[in-house]
């Protein structure tokens, strides 16, 4: 049975503004339950963004996420050695159904915690530790949680810092990520102390099968578990020094990897008649686009604190992604970007991080928005999208942060047409702020 220190022995900093969350240690209560194998979180980030100009209309969207989670160490509940459990449920919610992605049409969402309101089961996972940090995790999982991750865009609001736009954009349903995860397991194995292999598997649809609707719909509550779709295979080889937060050192990360998914992928620009002829999917006699079985992708990525002096430290990150254009929307992409943490005096742990993604659109989608257009002037074609972005990390106390962020994107959609149907989507200016509390 839990006992529970008294109040007087409660360990918590008589200043709130010192405390770890905004609840405090419950009395006790909460280092009580730790030390006994569960650890319980709740945090709220919410968020106002600002459609200044261009994109699809210019409004202002608030949107914000309640985040519950629950950590289960077995060899201290139950004398499992090396077991653990997770489990993470959201609740989504924004006002009158709108939000910045829909504001801007853009393929790199302005906000990463963007999703249809809803409550929803996130991941839900067993882990079993072995010697030399190795693990093995089976359950509901999220891919962009363990690969292609770069630590220091993790202040950055766009989406297009954390899951690749190009998975984002050529996975099926838009892959295991954020919201939507999906059943699977994930290898880590330590060649070395400092380099990695992670490997995994997932079902290929997170929405489940034949969805006809937007993804998040289909598995609205994340209850689908989902195995339609094909299998998508991930991995990772990772060089990794001082990843942990307090290491003593600067931190280091090079990283190579990519996935296969076995599913069925259309053409992005070529059907058949109904004849069996090979014709652009422009030609109203196309019957059904071309089909190509599986696809793939690889990235590689530098993340690296190249220069530190007192508080101050600047990193740095740079990652490239590769498809192949025939049966994918986006065939390259390239992030970029420093983070400069502790820029001013007494202020060490705020971070001002300046970032620029590009996606490139593949020539076989740009193709088919010239047989679209027919020699039409002024018909879009898709080339390319770039976002920009600038955030301030403000660290109000170790329980509070506000972030402001200004964000600009060029092209969004990759050029594609605006509501008249006749020119692109004009540049979008965004400003927004984000606080994020740990109660």
């Amino acid at each position: 049975m839990l006992t529970f220190p008294t109040l007087a022995a409660d360990a918590t900093p008589h200043s709130i503004w010192e405390w770890g969350n905004l609840t405090g240690d419950w009395s006790g209560a909460r280092t009580a339950l730790s030390d006994r194998g569960i650890t319980l979180t709740l945090d709220y980030v919410s968020e106002v963004i600002v459609n200044l100009r261009g994109g699809l209309d210019r409004q202002t969207t608030y949107e914000g996420r309640l985040e519950a989670s629950a950590d289960f160490d077995f060899d201290k509940l139950t004398h499992w050695r090396g077991g653990s459990a997770h489990v993470t449920v959201y609740q989504i919610h924004d006002v009158n159904q709108r939000n910045a992605a829909d504001s801007v049409g853009s393929l790199g969402d302005p906000s990463n915690i963007d999703a249809l309101p809803t409550t929803r089961l996130f991941t839900a996972w067993v882990q079993q530790e072995f010697p030399n940090n190795n693990s093995f995790r089976i359950g509901q999982l999220s891919a962009d949680e363990d690969f292609s991750v770069m630590k220091s865009a993790g202040n950055l609001l766009n989406g297009a810092f954390g899951w690749p736009v190009l998975n984002g954009a050529d996975m099926t349903s838009g892959g295991p990520a954020y919201p939507l995860a999906t059943p699977g397991a994930l290898a880590v194995f330590y060649l070395q102390p400092d380099v990695v292999l992670r490997a995994g598997v997932f079902s290929g649809n997170p929405a489940g099968n034949d969805c006809q609707d937007d993804p998040q719909v289909c598995n609205r509550h994340g209850t689908t578990f989902s195995t339609s779709g094909g299998v998508l295979l991930m991995g990772e080889l990772a060089y990794e020094i001082n990843q942990e937060d307090g290491a003593g050192g600067p931190a280091i990360a090079l990283k190579i990897g990519g996935w296969y998914h076995t599913g069925k992928f259309a053409d992005q620009r070529f059907g058949r008649d109904g004849v069996g002829n090979v014709v652009s999917l422009a030609n109203p006699s196309v019957v059904e686009p071309l089909t190509h079985r599986g696809d793939w992708a690889l990235y590689g990525l530098v993340d690296n604190t190249f220069f530190t002096s007192g508080q101050m430290s600047v990193s740095a990150f740079l990652r490239g992604q590769v498809a192949p254009s025939d049966r994918n929307l986006v065939s390259w992409g390239v992030d970029a970007g420093i983070a400069i943490e502790g820029l001013f005096e007494n202020r060490k742990d705020d971070t001002l991080t300046m970032a620029v993604s590009h996606s490139r659109i593949s020539a076989r989608a740009a193709g088919l928005d010239r047989d679209t257009s027919a020699g039409s002037a002024g018909y879009p074609i898709r080339d390319a999208e770039t976002v920009f972005e600038l955030n301030y990390f403000v660290a109000v106390s170790p329980w509070w942060s506000i972030q402001p962020d200004i964000q600009y994107v060029v092209h969004p959609g990759g050029n594609v047409p605006d509501k008249t149907g006749k020119q692109a989507v004009n540049d979008a200016f965004l400003v927004g702020v984000r606080s994020s509390i740990s109660f």
